[in-house]
């Protein structure tokens, strides 16, 4: 028989306006960092505190399927950057004429250059064989796990710490160095590093790589493909949102 768990519910109600302008500026203006890294290490403190966050993230069944290994010797971190460049110039390969140059240009230094790594798995065993909520989608356990990197993302960006996703690499080499299991998934390579400039836009765009799609082009109602004109446009929704955060709370 489960527990009765009223006894454990607390009051619940909408932030602050404050607060809720704080977590909507960190959502907005949270970057991948690929070069503008600053050399001093993270305090341990800080690096428990994202790493907390990262913890305290929504999982399938509550399996809590993530693992983090932190990475801080520039020995090590020289050989994940050599199994990169490795993967990075097949990728350019992948590419042609214009696209190929363009992706060339792009400085990915983040793992050399920032003074901690973060590698973040998941282990798609722990719990056992049966998960509640994983019975029909088995990928549940890996989304959870992004989930983990999206908070500590977060966290980062309002303690003023760059983070940088690489995923450009082969899983087995990576494996390898840090003497990964195998029967552990690779979810995120993270670079972290305080950053004292940011771009205003992600730099993909700003470089022309590819532009932010329109938001009320994304949204159906009721099925696929089907709009019925009420949805608000971006600048509706972000002009609403800030005469909400602007006006004074109920009394």
């Amino acid at each position: 028989m489960l527990p009765d768990p009223s006894g454990c519910l607390t009051a619940a109600g909408a932030f602050s306006p404050d607060e809720r302008a704080a977590v909507y500026r960190a959502i907005e203006t949270r970057r991948d960092v690929r070069d503008e890294f600053l050399p001093q290490p993270l305090p341990e403190p800080l690096i428990a505190s994202l790493l907390d966050a990262a913890h305290r993230a929504p999982s399938v069944g509550f399996m809590q399927p993530w693992n983090f290994v932190l990475v801080r010797r520039s020995e090590t971190r020289e050989k994940i950057w050599q199994a990169f460049q490795r993967a990075n110039e097949e990728a350019a390969g992948m590419f042609s004429g214009d696209a190929q140059a363009k992706y060339r240009s792009l400085k990915l230094e983040g793992i050399r250059k920032a003074p901690l790594s973060i590698c973040v798995t998941c282990d798609r065993t722990r719990g056992g064989a049966v998960i509640l909520g994983r019975t029909h989608n088995p990928q549940m356990d890996v989304y959870s796990t992004v989930c983990a990197v999206q908070n500590l993302w977060l966290a980062a960006r309002a303690e003023g710490v760059g983070v940088g996703w690489v995923s450009i690499f082969h899983e087995d080499e990576i494996k390898a160095i840090l003497g990964i299991p195998e029967h552990i998934e690779i979810v995120a390579w993270l670079c972290l590093g305080f950053v004292d400039r940011l771009y205003q836009q992600p730099e993909l765009a700003v470089k022309g790589w590819r532009q932010r799609l329109p938001l009320e082009e994304l949204i159906f109602e009721e099925g696929w493909g089907v709009r019925d004109g009420k949805t608000l446009s971006v600048g509706q929704v972000i002009h609403s949102a800030a005469a909400d955060s602007a006006a004074p709370e109920d009394s």
